[in-house]
């Protein structure tokens, strides 16, 4: 169905497809970071919902971040990072009620055993082959 040419040719564009949503999403976050500096600096700091707004949106620009890296690394490393930073941003939500925040911790727990069993391993084998 495809030639050899044609099979080399769609993994490159995928590639620079990929390349292209991750800038595009840069440039998102660039934006909503300029836009939100301005509300920050005539917001009322003594009021509790700025701050809970102020790190809401911190997250939310550490989570573009994360994921234009996903897009360009291709790691497993960068998916279970960018897992973090969604859940942390969920459970940070201070209307947040009771089973959203155990499912949180049991994502959280998720992450860390995924870690454990798919990441860390790979460190130590590559430690015992003194590649690392």
């Amino acid at each position: 169905m495809f030639s050899l040419n044609q099979k080399k040719l769609i993994p490159i564009i995928l590639r620079h497809l990929e390349r292209t949503l991750a800038i595009l999403v840069i440039i998102a976050v660039l934006v909503y970071t300029a836009y939100s500096i301005p509300i920050f600096l005539t917001a009322d700091w003594a009021a509790q919902a700025t701050f809970y707004d102020f790190i809401n949106r911190v997250l939310l620009i550490i989570i573009g971040l994360e994921l234009a890296r996903m897009l360009v690394a291709h790691s497993f490393l960068a998916i279970l990072e960018l897992f973090v930073f969604v859940i942390a941003r969920k459970m940070l939500n201070p209307e947040i009620v009771m089973t959203e925040a155990f499912l949180g911790v049991i994502a959280f727990i998720a992450v860390l055993g995924a870690y454990r069993f798919f990441v860390f391993p790979i460190r130590d084998d590559l430690r015992r082959e003194n590649i690392c």
